[in-house]
């Protein structure tokens, strides 16, 4: 079982560690400590619905309906556009941030279609989850615990990230800290977009 646990854990946890869409708004949310259990949980259990649909055999879907990357990838592209023009014009007034982090927190219902729509409209998280953890289990003789590896993977870097933001509290007091992390996402939500635009 090891021997398909583990593999399947460190494959899980390289793709999920680069930094993207998702993982900046659970940073973000950490640092402001808005609804952290919940970003990180739906976050965790988002990625396991499609590593088990990976694993169970779904990786195929893009052959059978071949429009679906298309469709996937440019409203994916448009989303994380008007994502990222939202963070650059925080970064532009600056101090947003901070005052939005002292008035009451956005709505939980708001928070999460937010994370759902940085996770089903990136075309990205269905590479990595349906098509390439999916092919990948297919050399294991126990995909269910090669599966089990990667969800664990997954959940595990959301809840440190999330969690972990707190450390950066103190750097994050200062005004001008919000505005190079906007400014950050915002170029991050770009730099994908382009990424899917100009395949």
């Amino acid at each position: 079982m090891l021997t398909s646990f583990i593999p399947g854990f460190l494959l899980g946890l390289t793709l999920i560690i680069a930094i993207g869409a998702q993982n900046a708004f659970v940073l973000r949310q950490g640092l402001r400590r808005e609804h952290v259990f919940w970003v990180c949980l739906t976050c965790g259990m988002c990625d396991a619905l499609l590593i088990a649909a990976g694993v169970a055999g779904f990786g195929a879907l893009a052959q059978v309906v071949p429009w679906f990357e298309t469709v996937m990838r440019y409203g994916g592209a448009a989303f994380l556009i008007v994502y990222g023009a939202r963070s650059a014009l925080s970064a532009w007034r600056g101090g947003g941030a901070l005052e939005a982090a002292e008035q009451a927190p956005v709505s939980l219902g708001r928070t999460l279609m937010v994370v759902l729509a940085l996770t089903f409209l990136n075309p990205h998280v269905y590479l990595d989850t349906l098509v390439l953890l999916g092919s990948i289990s297919a050399q294991y003789d126990n995909r269910l615990a090669f599966g089990s590896g990667a969800v664990l993977a997954s959940l595990t870097f959301f809840f440190v990230l999330g969690y972990g933001a707190r450390l950066l509290q103190p750097l994050f007091a200062k005004p001008f800290s919000w505005r190079i992390l906007d400014a950050l996402i915002a170029l991050t939500m770009w730099a994908i977009a382009a990424s899917l635009l100009y395949v």
